[in-house]
């Protein structure tokens, strides 16, 4: 596999936030939600990225607030692909009215407004923990990656290897899941990382409305907090500006990454894109 610099960016972005979530707590000393009586405190050495008007240590609710930020949307990602390849394979594969049936039921939830559905959702949720809202937030962000994957599903039943497969008597579920299924594993790996990404800005955004469980510390709690306290107003730029800067580096983590893949898996990608690099350096 060629090297790009993309994915080793990326890459390198989405595994420090990993190994911020999973190693931060035990580094950063602190309970994120203790309060004491130094409010609204600038960073300083007791506190490196200040205190908010609690007195709580900013540093400790961001490393903190990674784990359910990262939590969320990794699981409701792994929902999401999980139904986007049953009902795509099945449907692109299936054909006739299994095709048409799911067909009608992935168009249904790609019609619908994404964020207005979830926000109704979450309201009525009796437990508003990292499940649910991962959930929620899974069922409107399946349908893209079911559409994707049927159309690739419909070409590819078609291709030799799976007509010889047929031939010699294989099952429809080891040809789906053994022989069309691994060809698909890059459409597969970017839906992924879109999903991982819309389901971070989505909590955020729950958060920030208060849709969420405020008593839990994430990234989108903070700048609910930070909003409703006036930080912006009162000048506690170190209170809103390190979670919005986390979520914006672990979207452009998750954005080059997948870039990357798309570029390794596209040969058309793989031949326009160094003509044109040769076409501009040859302009200078």
């Amino acid at each position: 596999m060629p090297r790009s610099p993309k994915i080793i960016a990326g890459g390198v972005i989405l595994v420090f936030f990993i190994l911020l979530a999973l190693v931060g707590p035990v580094l950063v000393d602190g309970d994120p939600t203790k309060t004491t009586d130094v409010g609204l405190a600038g960073p300083s050495a007791a506190h490196w990225l200040g205190t908010t008007q609690s007195g709580q240590d900013v540093l400790a609710q961001v490393v903190y607030g990674a784990r359910v930020s990262l939590g969320v949307g990794l699981l409701s990602a792994l929902i999401a692909t999980v139904l986007s390849i049953v009902v795509g394979l099945i449907g692109g594969y299936a054909g006739g009215v299994v095709d048409e049936v799911l067909s009608l039921l992935t168009n249904i939830f790609l019609v619908l407004p994404a964020l207005p559905l979830v926000i109704v959702l979450a309201g009525y949720l009796p437990s508003r923990g990292v499940t649910s809202v991962a959930a929620v937030i899974a069922v409107t962000g399946w349908a893209w990656g079911a559409r994707v994957l049927r159309a690739q599903t419909l070409t590819l039943r078609g291709r030799d290897y799976v007509q010889a497969a047929k031939a010699s008597g294989e099952r429809a579920w080891r040809i789906i899941f053994a022989e069309i299924l691994p060809v698909e594993f890059p459409v597969i790996a970017t839906s992924f990382l879109a999903t991982v990404l819309a389901a971070i800005l989505a909590e955020a955004g729950l958060s920030f409305l208060g849709l969420a469980n405020l008593s839990t510390v994430s990234w989108g709690t903070m700048l609910y907090f930070a909003q409703n306290n006036q930080a912006l107003l009162v000048g506690a730029w170190w209170w809103f500006i390190p979670p919005g800067l986390c979520i914006a580096l672990i979207g452009a983590g998750l954005g080059l990454l997948n870039f990357g893949i798309d570029e390794i898996a596209n040969p058309r990608l793989r031949t326009v894109l160094p003509k044109r690099r040769k076409r501009f350096g040859a302009g200078r």
